[in-house]
């Protein structure tokens, strides 16, 4: 009785299947930092995907600049460039290069402020400068109505424009577009045909932000978040009662990654959103993500099979080790016999474990 009794296989069943389900994680690119993280990525209903850098490539590029009467197109991109060279947003840096291939001879900037989810400011030749979104002008008392049908139009084509403003006065937008990953709309679509929600969070402005949605299939869009406010929009979400993932890769993604019940960073982007998270995607597709889901479910499926096999073998083996079918079966109860059996419940549990070796991820074209 106490041989037949003996837990290995019940021991054995979940770290067998995690460990195997780790490592078949590995094998298609993504690092999955514990078991835990493998095991809460079932649950999750939920998910959360950055925009810039997880929908999109993360590589905006200048597409409009926009005037008001009496100003030179040049002359508001050389003064919006050589603002921005002191900055190292992606937005920022699609208008300096716009600028250079413009050939455009950009100056010193001086008292440069950045002003998180509002924009830049600071002093060339003499001029006061800013660069940013509407909350930032109107909280200079600047204003916008002039341009406010042309910045609409732009929002419309999923473009993301931005005011710009010198001595107090709107003078017009610079607008930058992010195109969409080719594998973004397949991804999000075998996540939504997993169960589970698909969220998008962005900084830009809600039309903006319901353009690229649009492009992908995602319906609830949440625009215009600070910085500092998206680990806040994941805990909301959390007290809906949803077990959320959060999918991200710039520095202010990190505390939304840590705060999320699983953090997926995107392998190409910054190591602090990498540290803060559960899982790195090493190839910065959101098809990893799907694959981890999956490799997940896969995983806890096989753990459940070996601790039904390990507490099934137990719950019948006691009894005929202890004789209640004697001596019809008294064979059993020879110490021999009862140590084979124990073995091969071990046997049985490694054996189903490594049986997730032949799983295979869906294709996903992009």
């Amino acid at each position: 009785t106490l041989i037949i009794a003996c837990p290995c296989a019940l021991g054995l069943a979940t770290p067998t299947s995690l460990t195997v389900g780790i490592g078949k994680g590995a094998e298609n690119g993504i690092l999955i930092r514990s078991g835990d993280a493998l095991q809460a990525s079932e649950k999750l209903n939920a998910i959360i995907l950055d925009k810039t850098g997880t929908i999109t490539k993360g590589e905006p590029a200048l597409t409009d600049v926009v005037v008001t009467q009496g100003n030179a197109e040049t002359e508001v991109l050389r003064l919006t460039a050589s603002l921005e060279r002191g900055s190292e947003h992606p937005l920022g840096e699609a208008s300096v290069k716009g600028a250079e291939a413009r050939s455009l001879k950009l100056s010193e900037t001086e008292e440069f402020a950045a002003i998180p989810g509002h924009g830049v400011s600071g002093r060339i030749d003499g001029r006061e400068v800013l660069f940013g979104n509407a909350k930032l002008m109107r909280d200079r008392g600047i204003a916008i109505d002039t341009l406010q049908t042309d910045w609409e139009r732009l929002a419309e084509e999923g473009k993301t424009p931005m005011y710009v403003g010198i001595d107090g006065k709107a003078v017009g937008l610079v607008a930058v577009a992010d195109t969409v990953k080719p594998d973004s709309k397949a991804a999000i679509d075998a996540l939504k045909a997993l169960g589970i929600e698909v969220v998008m969070l962005t900084g830009d402005n809600e039309r903006t932000g319901r353009a690229i949605a649009r492009l992908v299939g995602i319906e609830r869009v949440l625009a215009e978040v600070l910085p500092n406010d998206k680990a806040h929009e994941v805990q909301k979400l959390q007290l809906e009662g949803k077990a959320v993932g959060m999918v991200g890769d710039g520095v202010n993604d990190a505390p939304a990654l840590a705060q999320a019940d699983v953090g997926f960073a995107i392998g190409t982007g910054t190591d602090v959103a990498i540290e803060a998270s559960d899982v790195t995607l090493i190839k910065g597709s959101l098809v990893g993500v799907v694959t981890a889901i999956e490799i997940s479910c896969a995983t806890m499926r096989n753990v459940r099979q070996n601790l039904w096999g390990a507490f099934g073998y137990n719950s019948l083996g006691i009894p005929v080790a202890m004789g209640v079918l004697y001596p019809f079966i008294g064979l059993l109860l020879s110490p021999l016999i009862a140590a084979a059996a124990m073995a091969f419940s071990s046997l049985t549990v490694i054996t189903n474990a490594n049986r997730l070796r032949l799983f295979q991820p869906r294709r996903i074209a992009s």
